[in-house]
């Protein structure tokens, strides 16, 4: 039997949300799962919220969740988290990209950007994982894998095998990116170990 498991995903435009969700949701259906995936965007060309849901299990009916129901909040950058907090089951876990990336009201000066957010969602939930993926990435030879060292981190969480998740990025991924994309699924996945 496999366990239901509902993942909020959450970013904004051009962090590789909606890749991430495409390995994620290959990996899963290579071990059985029923998957379903929403996609959300708002304008998303212009660093606006991306938020992807997706639901597993032995059977699927709606791609969405509802607030309070997420087993896991991956966030690709902090003020998102905290956005969609609201999404995340009691006992849930919150993995966090530190990294800020200001909207165009709080680079207008029309807002500000909080400045305490991990410390907010560390107040709220037990079990938070924050890491600088962006730095990771850069390290593994491409700023554009933090999304995949984020995934890697959240892999730990699902009961799919490492080679599973590895089949997968090969499967999603174009094969000159695959070996900065493996590096960072490591950096990401030994994060959490």
């Amino acid at each position: 039997m496999l366990k239901p498991v509902d993942i909020f995903m959450v970013g904004v435009g051009g962090q590789g949300t909606i890749l991430a969700s495409k390995v994620l949701a290959a990996a899963a259906r290579a071990v059985g799962y029923d998957v379903k995936m929403s996609e959300i965007h708002g304008m998303a060309q212009r660093g606006g919220s991306v938020v992807t849901q997706v639901r597993l299990g032995e059977k699927v009916h709606s791609p969405l969740i509802s607030e309070g129901e997420a087993d896991v909040i991956l966030a690709f950058e902090q003020l998102e988290a905290l956005r969609w907090l609201s999404y995340l089951k009691p006992g849930g876990i919150v993995i966090i990209n530190n990294q800020k990336i200001y909207p165009v009201p709080v680079l207008a000066g029309a807002a500000e950007y909080p400045a305490d957010i991990i410390e907010q969602i560390k107040g709220k939930v037990n079990d938070v994982l924050v890491l600088d993926a962006l730095q990771q990435a850069i390290q593994c030879g491409n700023a554009k894998a933090a999304n995949v060292v984020l995934l890697g981190a959240m892999a730990r969480e699902l009961p799919i095998k490492e080679e599973i998740w590895r089949e997968a990025l090969a499967a999603t991924v174009p094969p000159k990116f695959l070996e900065i994309n493996n590096a960072a699924f490591t950096a990401g996945y030994n994060s959490r170990s």
